[in-house]
């Protein structure tokens, strides 16, 4: 059975809130060593959420951050074993034609979800290939796999997250490194909450789409993460485990 190493970090990016801080709790609730980072706001997520977590203010498009990151949690924790990224830009993104996106909005979409992944991979396989085991989850979307119209930028970007993950597991796995996906569906999280009546009329259009006809919680997102992050997956590498209710079928 594959062992995972207690003593290090779970570091999850975007996790002061939403969910990011679902898959916190339900790390720490196994009694996990979590990190947790965000823009702002992380010292207190890990304040709130208790069990000795950690937080780290970081920005993941900043390479020099995110290595500051990483070591702020070998330091504390030992090292790090499992990397969850789940930053990203999504709520604050408006539906537009694919012609008319702002180039700038493009290249921040794309900093943040493609190139934030890769540096956080990056820095945190210095950990795990030296201590020859580890688990690397990235958050991408369902939207990757059907395409939404009016977002080519966020879907374009997440593509790219799953793409990435299989040629990272490739890389990283005789290193011990596992790596995998997950993709949500349209979740109730705290930005999309925040969204007002637009944000609940789509809400409801999509639930209707799904086999699973219910809204789709943090937590539905936090239990695939775990799973993939746990013994159970010992023989998943490089795979995309979309979580829609059935509204995506592979």
């Amino acid at each position: 059975m594959e062992q995972t190493n207690k003593g290090g970090a779970v570091v999850i990016t975007g996790a002061a809130q939403g969910i990011g801080y679902a898959i916190a709790e339900r790390f720490a609730a196994q009694g996990r060593r979590v990190v947790i980072a965000d823009l702002r706001g992380s010292e207190a997520a890990a304040k709130k959420l208790g069990h000795d977590a950690l937080g780290f203010d970081a920005d993941v498009s900043n390479a020099a951050q995110v290595d500051a990151l990483m070591a702020f949690a070998a330091e504390r924790t030992g090292g790090v074993s499992v990397l969850v990224n789940n930053a990203g830009i999504y709520t604050t993104l408006a539906k537009t034609a694919f012609d008319e996106i702002d180039p700038e909005e493009w290249k921040r979409v794309f900093n943040v979800n493609v190139e934030g992944v890769w540096y956080c991979c990056r820095a945190a396989a210095r950990y795990m290939k030296s201590a020859r085991e580890g688990n690397i989850i990235n958050i991408a979307s369902a939207a990757a796999s059907k395409g939404t119209a009016g977002l080519l930028h966020y879907v374009a970007s997440k593509a790219a997250v799953v793409a990435m993950t299989r040629t990272l597991a490739r890389e990283l796995g005789p290193y011990g490194v596992r790596v995998n996906t997950v993709s949500p569906g349209f979740t109730q999280s705290d930005g999309i909450l925040a969204g007002g009546a637009e944000r609940g009329q789509q809400s409801e259009d999509i639930k209707r789409q799904r086999v699973v006809q219910r809204d789709i919680a943090p937590n539905d997102i936090a239990g695939a993460v775990l799973f993939l992050a746990g013994p159970d997956a010992g023989m998943f590498a490089g795979q995309n485990l979309i979580v829609d209710g059935g509204l995506t079928m592979n």
